[in-house]
């Protein structure tokens, strides 16, 4: 199911041709998104989605169109969504930086997706991850903003290739760590672990994307008593943890049982409550 909208709110045939060839994002991958869950019609942190679509675009010095087009193109895709047959939806909002040698017009619109039986088996059963070195180090971002290494752009080449080298070997998930060890993120997603009732996770600045599901679940954390804590950690923090979860808006949090073929712990109840917390913003 595959529901399209453009800025401007009209609801098109998600068949409909939406680039030239020559658009940089077909041709470069020059361009940024956000996917958002959407529940029984309300979109999950719209909000901090839109900030972090807007910090994408000034990293990567483009145009983008202003926020209330989104918003208007959000409610259209939600307003068109067939609610009585699925109450979830993956939001998807892409922009491009237009025509190669064109005047800098933006290109961009929003698109409703299923949720696969995959993912939703992955956020009941939990997965398996291994570690992969990103191939560079925590202080690169701020040696190095051309990278973009914080910014959420279409080029997830290198991302989906280490998705592919997970299923190769024969797990489902990575966890990416700087030349350092210091564990970073998932492709997808944010790695969260526990240690007692302290939840952890790695800070922006080290180039990983600012987690929005994240966020979420520690916003609830702190109202609950739970103590958090945005830190860098090594590798060998997840062995030694009581919990390791991968955070993503659409999988929310997915936990991890084993890493690198190792079992971790796996505390059924540590991670009903965690979703608990997470799901009570809502």
């Amino acid at each position: 199911m595959r529901v399209l909208a453009l800025l401007d709110g009209t609801v098109v045939d998600p068949q409909t041709p939406l680039f030239r060839a020559d658009d940089l994002g077909v041709m470069r991958g020059d361009g940024i998104f956000e996917t958002i869950l959407v529940v029984n019609r309300e979109p999950r942190e719209l909000g901090p989605h839109l900030d972090r679509l807007e910090r994408s675009a000034r990293l990567m010095q483009m145009r983008l169109p202003e926020r209330t087009a989104w918003q208007r193109a959000v409610r259209a895709v939600i307003d068109a969504w067939p609610w009585d047959t699925a109450g979830q939806m993956a939001l998807k909002l892409v922009c491009t930086r237009g025509i190669d040698g064109g005047d800098g017009t933006p290109n961009g619109f929003a698109m409703g997706m299923t949720i696969g039986a995959d993912t939703i088996r992955k956020r009941a059963e939990g997965v398996t991850a291994v570690t992969l070195e990103r191939g560079y180090a925590t202080d690169l971002m701020e040696r190095a903003p051309w990278l973009l290494l914080s910014a959420k752009t279409l080029s997830y080449a290198v991302n989906m290739a280490a998705l592919r080298e997970a299923e190769a070997r024969g797990a489902d998930e990575v966890i990416f760590t700087a030349t350092d060890g210091t564990v970073l993120e998932g492709p997808t997603s944010n790695v969260v672990l526990a240690r007692g009732r302290t939840l952890l996770t790695t800070p922006p600045s080290t180039g990983i994307l600012k987690g929005t599901t994240q966020g979420a679940l520690f916003r609830a954390a702190e109202q609950a008593g739970w103590e958090t804590r945005v830190e860098t950690f090594p590798r060998e923090a997840l062995f030694d943890s009581d919990g390791v979860w991968l955070a993503s808006s659409v999988r929310t949090i997915t936990q991890v049982r084993a890493i690198d073929g190792t079992e971790l712990k796996a505390d059924a109840d540590l991670h009903a409550e965690l979703t608990r917390l997470y799901e009570s913003n809502y």
